[in-house]
């Protein structure tokens, strides 16, 4: 009798690990959410981070956080300059730029699937370049590409037969039917007023967030989309993406109506259909732009004048068919109040949220508003 060994093959689970980081990887990553909160101030960022090596001892005998700093020059992280007042330091390269970016997109839209063509689906049939599973005759002007030689090929059969020669013509052909594609326009607007960092709160900084997330979402995932993102306080103005890791409050009231100005002057020069504007706030507008070059602001509460020109801007917004999302980092009722006039007078829709969770609501309102159908 032969002893003959099996070999079974089966499945073994056991508690998840995760992979080893090294020591430079841990450090990083800290360095990047302290980069953000510090708005590109390296040395601060470096000083935040000693004092959470003191605490929690990241580093060790053999890889200090000297070897840590010099390991972000030498990967290119970050880079010495020349600052204004003539003496050097450091500062954060494109590299690092680019990474805040990525790691806020993670953050915030980390249940994103990967997706192919940067575009969005509208339930409009026409040329596009995504199939729905249907046919239609062949047009002329039809892509090639886009004919179902399987479905041409049976049609020519049931309609010539075979007796006499194979047949395919023009009237045999079909073609893949496929979606039309949108392009969404957006304009983001931050509030840098004042009061975006009072009372002890950091709201600068989930805005900042959510913008460089929404700009790494768009950039990667729907690159024939549109961002532009403003700021606003007494005045308004644009940024570009490479400036956010950089922003920071001013010592401004909340020109509302500024903002929203730009925002429209930016948007009418778009072509694309769907257009759309976010904006970030937790205060009251207080503050406008005379046509003399003077300044009216009223800090005490919500100025009769003031809100009647928001009231105005959002109703102009309605009429070129640009809906206005706010996100009101307050739950004030008098605010509220405010932003529900807002909203009815541009009939868009406006959150009440705190600092948690609003990467996801503007996430989820841009997914929603993309799918909208494209109006002819």
């Amino acid at each position: 009798m032969n002893n003959r060994s099996q070999a079974y093959t089966g499945f073994v689970f056991k508690k998840y690990e995760a992979p080893e980081q090294s020591i430079f990887d841990i450090l990083l990553d800290i360095f990047k959410e302290l980069i953000t909160h510090t708005s590109g101030d390296v040395d601060e960022a470096l000083d935040w981070l000693a004092e959470l090596d003191a605490e929690y001892g990241i580093t060790t005998s053999e890889y200090t956080l000297k070897d840590f700093e010099e390991d972000l020059k030498k990967k290119g992280f970050i880079r010495e300059e020349i600052k204004p007042n003539g003496k050097g330091g450091k500062a954060i390269t494109a590299k690092t730029e680019r990474a805040i970016r990525q790691r806020a997109l993670n953050q915030i839209f980390g249940k994103l699937r990967k997706s192919g063509a940067g575009n969005h689906k509208t339930n409009k049939i026409g040329m596009g370049d995504e199939t729905t599973g249907e046919f239609r005759n062949y047009i002329f002007g039809d892509s090639v590409e886009r004919v179902s030689i399987t479905e041409s090929l049976r049609n020519a059969q049931i309609n010539h037969g075979i007796e006499n020669g194979f047949q395919l013509t023009e009237d045999d052909l079909v073609v893949h039917e496929t979606n039309h594609k949108a392009q969404m326009s957006t304009v983001l607007m931050i509030d840098i007023s004042h009061s975006m960092i009072l009372y002890g709160e950091d709201r600068i900084t989930p805005a900042k967030k959510v913008a460089m997330a929404l700009a790494e979402l768009i950039t990667t995932r729907y690159p024939k989309d549109t961002l532009e993102i403003i700021v606003f306080g007494n005045d308004s103005w644009r940024i570009s993406i490479q400036d956010l890791p950089y922003l920071q409050v001013g010592p401004y009231h909340t020109n509302t109506v500024a903002g929203l100005e730009l925002a429209l002057d930016l948007l009418r020069r778009k072509r694309n259909t769907n257009k759309q504007i976010f904006m970030i706030t937790d205060g009251k507008p207080s503050c406008l732009r005379l046509p003399d070059g003077r300044y009216y602001k009223n800090s005490n509460g919500l100025d009769e004048y003031i809100v009647g020109r928001c009231y105005g801007m959002a109703q102009q917004a309605r009429k070129l068919h640009i809906p206005i999302t706010t996100f009101m980092i307050a739950q004030d009722p008098y605010l509220m109040k405010f932003v529900e006039g807002f909203t009815k007078a541009n009939q868009g829709k406006a959150f009440y949220t705190g600092l948690k969770g609003l990467g996801e609501m503007i996430f989820e309102d841009y997914e929603q508003n993309r799918k909208k159908r494209i109006k002819g």
